[in-house]
């Protein structure tokens, strides 16, 4: 497992305690699991993601990841409507584990684009893993 200073935690992202991120672009928001939440996890073998036109709130479990050590859900940093997935995961979930900010999970329109202003900076995510 990789130490603090070596999770690569990008400063154009916003991040959620459960270990989500979200990257607001234009009108839609991107969302995936966070360098440490895919290095605490180990070897990812399986992404569950749900349809496109699924609604959920903000904290909503969206889908799940499954790796060799456990199954951890996934949930939604901001509400909105899902209008892409990245099924490109389907075949190939370990690339989660290669770049976990390019292997994004799935893409929203945000319901409330005001709470993207509430996720975690990179450097109050930074604090937070820190305990």
């Amino acid at each position: 497992m990789k130490e603090l200073e070596e999770l690569n935690l990008p400063d154009d992202i916003r991040y959620t305690g459960d270990h989500e991120w979200a990257k607001i672009t234009d009108d839609t928001v991107r969302i995936g699991v966070s360098d440490y939440a895919q290095d605490q996890m180990g070897d990812i073998v399986f992404v569950e993601m749900p349809a496109i036109g699924d609604r959920f709130a903000k904290g909503d479990q969206f889908g799940t990841l499954e790796s060799v050590k456990a199954v951890s859900e996934i949930y939604m940093p901001m509400s909105g409507t899902v209008i892409a997935v990245n099924t490109t995961l389907t075949d190939a979930p370990e690339l989660i584990n290669q770049d976990p900010y390019e292997a994004w999970i799935i893409e929203i329109t945000p319901a409330d684009p005001s709470e993207y202003d509430q996720l975690l900076p990179a450097a109050a995510y930074l604090d937070l893993l820190k305990g």
